[in-house]
């Protein structure tokens, strides 16, 4: 099983796929295991890098709380150990906040960045404050989260599109899943670092060429802190919306191509 030590845990990744080089960061709650479709596209046209965040997966869980800047120091330490000097990076949801964190710590190491659903935090505006739904009662958390999801999601729009209606199922499978004592600290302790996330001052420092793609009816990332994000960093970098809400890449079928496009350029 591959592994690094890094800051006192053993963080596990994963290189796979042919290509130019691709960072791929993922999101909140998730491993390699549970994104490994999405993964696994991105791998058809680079070869890319991943690792469980740290918390989560196959990657230890901290014995302190993390913040920001220690999810991207990790992104840093695989980078060293793969021996990439630069990359492109892709970083969908919490990911892309890292992926910012990292694009404003070490600009020198992105050659392109694309990010998905994420926010700037700050006066670039936060996402949807996850450490919440944490604490209410499953079928009130089930309820909140279709609905920041996507706006548009109700009974009856799920009854006319089954697609989001599966979307819908999946992810209220994944968040009923078995949890030991100690997954859940791990998550816990992600959500809490994401509760601090603020490169907005920063953004323009970012200097690699970048494509911020959001949701129209997102309501984890509204489009608005997208549109901050572009506005931060400068003529640089380009905003692309889609038809869908937190999880557009999976409702609008341009958007997957469209960001390896550009990270292939």
């Amino acid at each position: 099983m591959p592994t690094i030590a890094v800051d006192g845990i053993d963080l596990f990744y994963e290189r796979l796929g042919d290509g130019p080089r691709l960072l791929f960061c993922n999101g909140s709650g998730t491993t390699i295991d549970t994104s490994r479709p999405l993964i696994d596209y991105f791998a058809r046209s680079f070869e890319v890098v991943v690792h469980d965040q740290r918390g989560l997966g196959r990657t230890s869980v901290p014995d302190a709380p993390s913040a920001m800047g220690d999810f991207a120091a990790d992104a840093v330490a695989l980078l060293d150990h793969v021996g990439w000097d630069a990359c492109r990076v892709f970083g969908v949801s919490f990911g892309g906040m890292v992926a910012l964190e990292l694009a404003v710590t070490a600009p020198e190491r992105i050659e392109r960045l694309a990010l998905a659903c994420t926010s700037a935090g700050g006066a670039g505006g936060s996402s949807y404050p996850l450490h919440e739904l944490a604490d209410l009662p499953p079928a009130q958390r089930a309820e909140r989260g279709m609905a920041i999801l996507d706006t548009r999601f109700t009974a009856a729009w799920l009854d006319d599109h089954p697609t989001d209606r599966g979307i819908v199922e999946m992810q209220a499978a994944r968040s009923t899943a078995p949890k030991s004592d100690e997954q859940r600290r791990g998550e816990r302790l992600q959500l809490e670092a994401r509760r601090g996330h603020d490169v907005f001052d920063r953004l323009g420092t970012i200097t690699a060429p970048t494509l911020v793609t959001a949701g129209r009816y997102d309501g984890i990332a509204p489009p608005a802190n997208s549109e901050a994000i572009v506005a931060g960093i400068g003529a640089s970098a380009d905003l692309r919306l889609y038809d869908g809400g937190h999880l557009f890449f999976i409702q609008d079928g341009a958007a997957l191509p469209d960001v390896v496009a550009f990270l292939g350029t």
